[in-house]
């Protein structure tokens, strides 16, 4: 194997790679965006509306803390028991 050919190989390898961590990234964006937006539908029927400051910081929350949000669902009577739940 001549050094081109072990040079493409490598940037061949390295852009499969970069690919596949490039879709796992998107997969977990996805998945926080759908669960947040989810969850902001749920808290709109259960509370009636939330104010805009909540509404960007659910979308800026982490995927744990909206899990933890998910399981608490039911507890929560107002915005500020969400955001005891989220911070």
């Amino acid at each position: 194997m001549n050094m081109c050919e072990a040079m493409d190989r490598l940037f061949q390898r390295l852009r499969n790679e970069g690919e596949v961590l490039g879709l796992e990234k998107g997969e977990t964006i996805g998945i926080e965006k759908g669960k947040s937006d989810t969850l902001k539908e749920q808290l709109k029927v259960k509370l009636g509306t939330l104010s805009r400051p909540l509404e960007n910081q659910l979308t800026n929350t982490s995927l744990e803390k909206l899990n933890e949000l998910t399981l608490n669902i039911f507890n929560v009577t107002n915005e500020e028991d969400v955001l005891k739940i989220i911070n």
